[in-house]
């Protein structure tokens, strides 16, 4: 098992900045990727952004050159750097650990990001 706790969510205004932390604890050895999903009101639950175990990234399109994603394995913990933030970006955020074998998903208990305009 897995345990994801995620801080950092808030209000903010357009333009400005937040940092996504997630902590997991458990059997950590078990994942491969970790990465940040958002949900906004209506709208399906979709990727942010993900790291893998070698840190490799990748990046939905609307958050290339704003958000960063990074982890530090000896805390481990995933960031989430979100710069320049727009409204749209308004959303509830998840941690995610994704295990390859056998396959699953772990999940955090999502934090608020509100940016306003």
């Amino acid at each position: 098992q897995v345990q994801l706790v995620e801080s950092g969510g808030g209000l903010v205004q357009a333009g400005g900045s937040l940092r996504l932390s997630c902590a997991a604890s458990g059997i950590i050895g078990s994942i491969n990727n970790m990465g940040w999903y958002r949900q906004a009101p209506g709208k399906q639950r979709e990727l942010v952004a993900r790291i893998g175990s070698t840190g490799v990234t990748n990046y939905v399109d609307s958050v290339k050159g704003r958000f960063t994603i990074s982890r530090d394995n000896a805390k481990n913990t995933v960031y989430l750097l979100m710069n320049s933030l727009k409204p749209e970006d308004t959303a509830v955020y998840y941690c995610n650990a994704h295990r390859s074998l056998p396959a699953y998903d772990y999940w955090g208990q999502g934090t608020q990001v509100t940016v306003s305009s």
